[in-house]
C-alpha cells in the first residue's frame, strides 16, 4: 500500500511530467527550424508528414512521465535507483537524437544514437516492469515509435548522404 500523502503524490506526478516535457523542450530547441529542413529531405514513401511528430511526441512524453511517476511513487528514487537512473539516461539520449539529426545533421551518428536509445528504453521498460508492471507497459508505445523512428532515421540518412553527412 502506498503511504505517500496525496499532495506529495500529485506534486511528484507534476514533477515527473515537467521533467519529461523539459526533455521535449530541449529537443524542440534543436528542431525549431526542422520543418523546412525535413521538407527538403528525400524521405521514404512511408515517412509520416512533419506535422504528425509533435502530437505523437506529446502523447509519448505524457506516458513517459506517468510511467516514471508510477515507479517513483511505488518506491521513491532511492528504492528504485536503477530504474530511475535508466529513465534519466534514456531521457537525455532522447533529447540528444534531435540535436544530432536536425541541428548538427549527423545522420550516421543519429542512427547509432537512436539504436542506443532503443536499448535504453528496453532496459528502462524491464526495470520499470519489475517495480510496477503498468509503468513498463506505458513505455510500449514509446518503444514502438522509437523502433519506427530508427527505421526512418536509417532510411532518411541513406537517401540524403549530402545533407546528413
Amino acid at each position: 500500500m502506498n503511504r505517500r500523502p496525496a499532495f506529495d503524490r500529485l506534486a511528484g506526478l507534476v514533477g515527473w511530467l515537467v521533467l519529461s516535457f523539459v526533455a521535449a523542450g530541449v529537443g524542440a530547441i534543436a528542431s525549431a527550424d526542422a520543418g523546412d529542413f525535413y521538407r527538403q529531405l528525400v524521405r521514404p514513401g512511408w515517412a509520416p508528414p512533419g506535422w504528425l511528430f509533435a502530437p505523437v511526441w506529446s502523447l509519448l512524453y505524457l506516458l513517459i512521465g506517468v510511467a516514471a511517476w508510477l515507479v517513483w511513487s511505488a518506491r521513491g528514487f532511492r528504492g528504485a535507483r536503477a530504474a530511475m537512473s535508466l529513465f534519466l539516461v534514456q531521457l537525455v539520449a532522447n533529447a540528444l537524437w534531435t540535436w544530432l539529426f536536425f541541428a548538427w545533421r549527423l545522420g550516421a551518428l543519429a542512427f547509432a544514437e537512436i539504436l542506443v536509445l532503443w536499448a535504453l528504453i528496453v532496459a528502462t521498460m524491464v526495470a520499470f516492469w519489475r517495480v510496477r508492471p503498468l509503468a513498463g507497459v506505458l513505455l510500449l508505445p514509446y518503444l514502438g515509435w522509437v523502433t519506427f523512428a530508427s527505421a526512418l532515421t536509417l532510411a532518411t540518412w541513406r537517401l540524403n548522404p549530402g545533407p546528413l553527412g
